[in-house]
């Protein structure tokens, strides 16, 4: 009798009687493991056929975050240009950070530098969020979860450009007029979007098994922000400084600096070649391209984590 209730049950007609079985037949049939991580080439195409859904996402995102405020979508371009307001009045006026900058610019150089450095500011704070704070449609709906970072990013990037008409404007009204030179502005955002987009996708992965890193990121992002020369020229401010030479390349060269001194020399007339760093359209070239790659293969190699736990 104990060795009839030890004896395993017959395999019945289709069933196989063992694990192997089970996965040759699931093989077989076309079948795979749910949630697994598709292949890096398999994963681009899912993500490139989401591309209605990154498009109108971005979008409703873009008009539902103002939705509550009486004066609306007018808050995108009214809050950068309050935060250059500010930054003008202490660091132009009070701490004389206009060293080195013609008088004449410095207000359309931080303006620049303030709206370019937000939209990487709010493209990693968004980044942070994209999975943590979407957790209901994460575990919904299937889809490539790098729609999200990227949605982000593109909405980022939409709300920049109904900055840039008031941008133009500042830029115009202080002297500069629209000449061929207007047009290095599109690479050089295209670069920081990708470059963007990789961060966003980056955080987007860290944010998402680390929600506090939300609360930290703001303090990170404002020590990058002094260092970037939003509000003053690195190369003046450095020169009478007992710095080394690489520190002060360093500072000129990070990728934040980068892209405020390509939109700030192809919009503003005076501010020539002589306040650029050696190659950086390379160094905005290799910014963009290390972190779009390295950020989209980071946020793939944990596709399958996100929304468990």
């Amino acid at each position: 009798m104990s060795q009839a209730l030890h004896t395993p049950p017959p395999a019945s007609p289709g069933r196989p009687a063992g694990g192997d079985d089970l996965a040759a037949l699931a093989a077989r049939h076309g079948l795979s493991v749910s949630g697994a991580r598709p292949s890096l080439p398999q994963y681009m195409r899912q993500l490139w056929g989401r591309r209605h859904f990154i498009l109108a996402f971005s979008q409703a995102k873009v008009t539902a975050q103002y939705s509550q405020a009486k004066l609306g979508q007018l808050w995108q371009v009214a809050t950068p240009l309050l935060n250059a307001a500010v930054y003008f009045f202490i660091f132009g006026l009070l701490l004389g950070a206009r060293k080195g900058i013609p008088s004449e610019i410095y207000v359309p150089f931080l303006v620049t530098g303030v709206f370019v450095f937000t939209f990487t500011q709010t493209s990693v704070l968004a980044g942070v969020r994209a999975i943590s704070g979407n957790l209901g449609l994460v575990r919904a709906l299937h889809f490539p979860r790098a729609s999200l970072p990227v949605s982000f990013a593109l909405q980022q990037l939409q709300q920049l450009l109904f900055s840039m008409i008031v941008l133009v404007v500042v830029v115009m009204a202080f002297g500069s007029m629209p000449t061929w030179s207007w047009l290095l502005v599109a690479p050089a955002l295209l670069l920081q979007f990708v470059f963007n987009t990789g961060l966003a996708l980056i955080f987007a992965r860290l944010g998402s098994r680390t929600p506090d890193l939300a609360q930290l990121m703001p303090f990170v992002l404002r020590t990058w922000m002094y260092a970037s020369g939003v509000m003053f020229s690195i190369p003046a401010m450095l020169a009478d400084k007992n710095v080394p030479t690489w520190l002060a390349d360093v500072l000129q060269w990070n990728p934040a600096a980068v892209y405020m001194d390509l939109a700030r020399f192809a919009m503003i007339d005076d501010y020539g070649s002589s306040y650029l760093p050696p190659h950086v359209w390379a160094f905005g070239l290799g910014w963009a391209l290390l972190a779009g790659g390295i950020g989209f293969i980071y946020f793939w190699k944990a596709e399958e984590t996100y929304g468990r736990g």
